[in-house]
């Protein structure tokens, strides 16, 4: 959000930005985040249910743009230590343009 490291943007609105992963875990793979600073989803979907809904409209428009509507994409958000989360700024991974095999490791 800051501008310090470069982002490769792909989809910006007034309150969402929308970029690809650094490292990328499927063909397409692109992180969605509000612009407000919230510690994840939960955070997020309890002070500003309307900004959780526009992450899902940003996240819906580039799965749209990245062309993933007719083969399927995932959106994903890791919150707290048991689900992986890394980043403590909210975000929605878009994941997509291959078989992206089950859902759990398990």
């Amino acid at each position: 959000m800051a501008g310090e490291i470069p982002a490769n943007v792909v989809h910006e609105t007034d309150t969402t930005l929308a970029f690809r992963d650094i490292g990328p875990k499927a063909p397409v793979h692109v992180l969605v985040i509000p612009k407000a600073h919230y510690a994840d989803i939960t955070s997020l979907a309890e002070a500003d249910p309307a900004l959780a809904g526009q992450v899902l409209v940003a996240a819906a428009a580039v799965a749209k743009a990245e062309g993933l509507l007719a083969d399927g994409f995932r959106t994903i958000f890791n919150t707290g230590r048991y689900g992986g989360q890394e980043v403590f700024h909210v975000h929605a991974h878009v994941v997509g343009g291959a078989p992206l095999g089950p859902m759990l490791a398990r």
